[in-house]
């Protein structure tokens, strides 16, 4: 619940130097509680860890401390049960629990504030926020990569055409083709547990800007709330944003790989391919055409990567030409990435969902595979290996072939071996072994390759990874 409290209010929260309360204007423009209370259990986190130091360090009674931390739990339930009504005229989430503490516990909770600012509260609780969510983006694509690598597992020899340009290629198998998205995702993985690394530091007790005159212990303060160290200048600890940065920058990474599978599941879901069938789950009708089963799960999770680029293009730009160090342009920081965040999770799990529902149609997948020539790189192989050739004379030669095959009407391994050594002599009956699909995949056996014993020792070597 939000409540508007009258301007004349906040007043109180902001010391003696205000004569008169805000214009409602102002008090619209400047409250962030509308979004930051989604902070609510890091900045109580961050409160109850700070009082215990005060606590341990002499500043703050031990009775008061108890009294804090006990009072925090209240103000916590109050929260978890819908029975908390927070006020745009105390401005953000860190007003909002001290002063509902202070209603709770009297004098002690006025006293929480000692040797802290909302810069570093703000900071410590956005914080361990976006860690919170580095963590879920790990867990999702985790989820997703065994989603994929099942769909490899079960198709490990399927073969299916390899695409350049939307252009037939060469054909790879199924199994192939679900680890490129294995790879894709695990470097997203990568990036996620990167960032946590280095955001992993407390800005809790660089107070305003300078830190403070209190003896506090931030080492203590860090520990206790799962930090690895403090952030170890108080000008950057309450100015750095890049924490959030990172996390929209890899954000939008994955987002582009979602996208890109998204937009081949349009593909080859259509009529026209028919490489896979999509779920009822994750498809949806015409109100009109009764025959149409529209893939609009991979639709829209092709725009979602609008959305948190977009973010991402919005907080360098709020960051962009901010001196150090706080401004209150930064309170534009967090809904940004909330809704990020938001819309990434959700993407992860629809296409976990999805990629887990597929069913691929083998038969189409291998017609496919041996239509527009794709095994045409085979043949030019062969006749280097066998033959002697250099390379750009083989390649010459095959396009030659392909060129008669196409004004027949054929594909290669359909041209006689007349019509092949009339384009060159030295091709023998052989030849035929390496224009089949499954021959064409099994040969490609290097290192990365699409071979299924290649693509077998990948699958095995995620499965136990992700193990």
């Amino acid at each position: 619940m939000t409540e508007t409290a009258t301007p004349k209010a906040a007043n109180t929260m902001w010391g003696g130097r205000f004569a008169e309360g805000p214009d409602a204007i102002m008090t619209a423009i400047n409250a962030s509680i509308g979004f930051d209370q989604r902070l609510y259990a890091q900045d109580i986190a961050g409160s109850r860890a700070h009082a215990a130091m005060l606590a341990a360090q002499g500043i703050l009674s031990d009775s008061d401390a108890a009294a804090i931390g006990e009072g925090l739990l209240t103000v916590l339930s109050e929260i978890e049960g819908g029975k908390f009504t927070f006020s745009t005229a105390l401005e953000d989430i860190h007003l909002n629990v001290e002063s509902r503490l202070t209603e709770l516990i009297g004098e002690p909770g006025k006293r929480l504030h000692t040797g802290r600012s909302r810069n570093d509260q703000v900071a410590v609780d956005f914080r361990l926020w976006v860690r919170d969510q580095c963590d879920a983006a790990i867990s999702g694509l985790e989820a997703l990569m065994k989603a994929f690598l099942a769909q490899a597992e079960a198709g490990i020899d399927w073969v299916m055409p390899g695409f350049t340009h939307l252009q037939t290629a060469q054909p790879v198998t199924w199994g192939h083709h679900m680890m490129a998205y294995v790879e894709m995702f695990a470097r997203d993985r990568s990036r996620f547990q990167d960032a946590r690394r280095r955001m992993n530091e407390c800005p809790l007790g660089a107070a305003a800007l300078a830190g403070t005159s209190f003896p506090i212990d931030r080492f203590a303060t860090a520990q206790a709330l799962g930090f690895d160290r403090p952030t170890a200048n108080s000008l950057d600890s309450v100015s750095d944003r890049d924490f959030a940065l990172e996390f929209l920058s890899a954000s939008s990474i994955c987002a582009m790989h979602l996208s890109r599978f998204a937009e081949e599941l349009v593909i080859w879901s259509s009529a026209q391919f028919r490489f896979v069938r999509l779920s009822d789950r994750w498809t949806t009708g015409s109100s009109i055409m009764p025959q149409k089963k529209n893939p609009d799960a991979a639709e829209l999770l092709r725009a979602k990567l609008g959305r948190i680029l977009g973010a991402t293009v919005a907080l360098f730009t709020i960051m962009k030409g901010l001196a150090l160090t706080y401004s209150k342009d930064m309170q534009e920081d967090k809904e940004q990435v909330f809704d990020a965040a938001d819309n990434l999770m959700l993407g992860l799990a629809a296409m976990t969902g999805m990629v887990s529902d597929m069913v691929a149609n083998r038969p189409v997948l291998e017609t496919a595979a041996a239509s527009g020539f794709s095994t045409a790189t085979d043949l030019a192989d062969w006749l280097v290996k066998n033959l002697g050739l250099p390379f750009r004379e083989a390649h010459h030669v095959t396009g030659t072939l392909v060129a008669l095959a196409e004004k027949k009407g054929c594909d290669l391994p359909d041209l006689s071996i007349q019509e092949m050594t009339a384009v060159h002599a030295g091709i023998t009956q052989d030849v035929y072994s390496v224009l089949g699909v499954q021959n064409s995949v099994r040969s490609r056996a290097s290192y990365g390759g699409t071979s299924p014993e290649r693509v077998a020792e990948q699958v095995a070597r995620w499965q136990a990874a992700l193990a």
